[in-house]
């Protein structure tokens, strides 16, 4: 009985909200390490593909680690309030979709749909605020980026 208790106690000790949060971001980081290693890294006067990710997954790395290691005092895990879940899926899943979608779909219409998705189903806003915020910042937006040389995915249709 008293290793169970023991066993119990530890699992109460790294199953505060910060050491989890921590932990996931500790993995990620070494994730994106990991993916970065497949492009060229470059040095700090030419710096390669690879260069910033990892400079930034490193850094995630060791800020998450302090959260890991401090993370004593934070609240236990199942104090958690999961009401917005929902919500933060819908936003997930946009993310998603905008991701695979991007090269198939084009900018523009990647990003009309994706706010649309936003506005109406997640915000459920009126209709007329849903399309004219989704096509005209998918319009001004894309305007921007490509008067700043930024290249984007074209779509099937040319947009």
């Amino acid at each position: 009985m008293r290793g169970a208790e023991r066993l119990r106690g530890v699992r109460t000790l790294l199953a505060t909200t910060d050491r989890v949060s921590g932990l996931i971001l500790v993995l990620f980081g070494l994730l994106v390490v990991w993916e970065s290693r497949t492009l060229p890294l470059g040095t700090l006067r030419r710096p390669g593909p690879a260069f910033l990710p990892s400079v930034l997954a490193g850094l995630l790395v060791v800020l998450a680690l302090l959260v890991l290691v401090s993370g004593r005092r934070s609240p236990p895990l199942r104090s958690v309030d999961w009401s917005a879940a929902r919500h933060a899926a819908a936003i997930l899943s946009a993310c998603a979709f905008a991701a695979l979608a991007l090269d198939r779909l084009g900018y523009r219409m990647t990003m009309a749909i994706v706010l649309a998705f936003l506005l109406g189903v997640v915000e459920r806003s009126r209709p007329v605020v849903i399309v004219s915020i989704a096509v005209g910042f998918a319009l001004v937006s894309y305007w921007v980026f490509r008067r700043l040389g930024v290249l984007l995915p074209e779509g099937p249709l040319g947009f």
